[in-house]
């Protein structure tokens, strides 16, 4: 790198991206499922070229994701929305090789004009792993797919697949094979029907973490598939991207109001919103030095905070600082909060070149707007 980028700006290195695809490889090749990237949790097409040669393909939660993972991706593209409308069926059908419906509403609704395409149906177990009733797709009177295994079998006919998506950051392999146990007991004769040629069981399993009993999951895989004839898919999101990214700031103020406080030149609210709707805490690299502060965004928010963390020196104006994990729910999410200016792009290439990809300037700010 020639010249040092001016931050704040997110950094997706691919050695890191690399490590995260070769596990997905293997459970690929020891398991059967296929793997197809969950666009809702990451969508940076630049880093595609990588990811397409380990994954099957993309899954998606609207038309644009559906259209990105035709377009950029490759390989199959399985379309899902918790509702589609009208005035993009169409194009979501043209753009797609399966689409999934939340609701045996939307599957009759759109049944005509999806007559010709592969067609799967939400089911909704009723269990997840989640904790944080926001993101619980489980959660009382949860709008995410079907309930009913009576109401789903009237309609099997019309369908030749199931997604499942039950599983929030799911590290716990003995959790996961217990929610699965209960998916078989509810919807097994669903499953087991002969017209029923496969099933997704979605994203949340991380899977690629450190220490996760890779062997085991994939065996309880291809006996689930071989048990009910399905071809099985996973849709990784966080487990695709997680430890690839960072996003670089710089130090802009210093102050002490009763604690050590930096500033810097980002925001969560803008930058890292997911921390802000689940009360998280931003990563840095772990260090145990003397010197303690509250690293917080710049924005008028009063509790724009990215965490408290240690450092071996002090802290001063113009000091590069690094959040690690930046990638999974947060590039997706960026937005012109306070008019911050939203970070650049850039990609760690393998041979360990760093390319700046895209910025962001005043056009794209006003342009946002009306």
């Amino acid at each position: 790198m020639t010249e040092v980028i001016k931050t704040p700006y997110y950094l997706i290195d691919k050695s890191k991206l690399l490590r995260n695809m070769e596990k997905i490889a293997y459970v690929r090749e020891h398991s059967g499922a296929k793997a197809l990237l969950a666009l809702k949790c990451f969508a940076t097409w630049s880093v595609f070229d990588l990811m397409s040669q380990y994954m099957d393909g993309t899954t998606s939660s609207s038309l644009n994701e559906v259209k990105l993972g035709k377009l950029k991706f490759g390989g199959e593209t399985h379309a899902y929305s918790v509702a589609y409308a009208d005035d993009e069926i169409a194009e979501v059908l043209a753009h797609s090789d399966k689409i999934i419906f939340n609701s045996i509403g939307q599957l009759e609704r759109f049944e005509a004009a999806s007559a010709d395409h592969v067609r799967g149906l939400r089911l909704n177990p009723g269990v997840s792993s989640s904790e944080f009733i926001i993101a619980d797709p489980s959660r009382p009177f949860s709008r995410l797919g079907e309930w009913d295994a009576a109401k789903v079998e009237r309609v099997l006919d019309r369908i030749s697949g199931f997604m499942i998506h039950n599983n929030c950051e799911n590290s716990d392999f003995a959790l996961f094979d217990r929610m699965l146990g209960q998916i078989e007991e509810k919807f097994g004769t669903l499953l087991a029907q002969p017209q029923i040629g496969w099933v997704s069981l979605g994203g949340g399993i991380h899977f690629t973490g450190e220490g996760y009993p890779l062997d085991r999951f994939c065996a309880r895989l291809k006996a689930f598939a071989e048990r009910y004839g399905v071809q099985l898919y996973l849709e990784p999101g966080e487990a695709a991207i997680t430890l690839s990214t960072s996003l670089e700031v710089t130090v802009l103020d210093t102050l002490y109001n009763g604690k050590q406080l930096a500033i810097v030149d980002s925001s969560i609210e803008a930058h890292m919103l997911d921390l802000l709707i689940y009360r998280q805490s931003a990563k840095m690299e772990p260090c145990d030095g003397p010197h303690e502060y509250m690293v917080c965004g710049k924005s008028c928010l009063a509790g724009d905070i990215f965490g408290e963390f240690r450092f071996d020196n002090e802290l001063k104006v113009g000091d590069r600082l690094s959040f690690i994990d930046a990638a999974g729910y947060t590039m997706v999410k960026k937005n012109w909060f306070n008019g911050v200016n939203m970070p650049a792009i850039a990609v760690r290439q393998l041979d360990g070149s760093v390319e700046l990809v895209r910025e962001f300037g005043f056009d794209d700010f006003v342009n946002s707007l009306s």
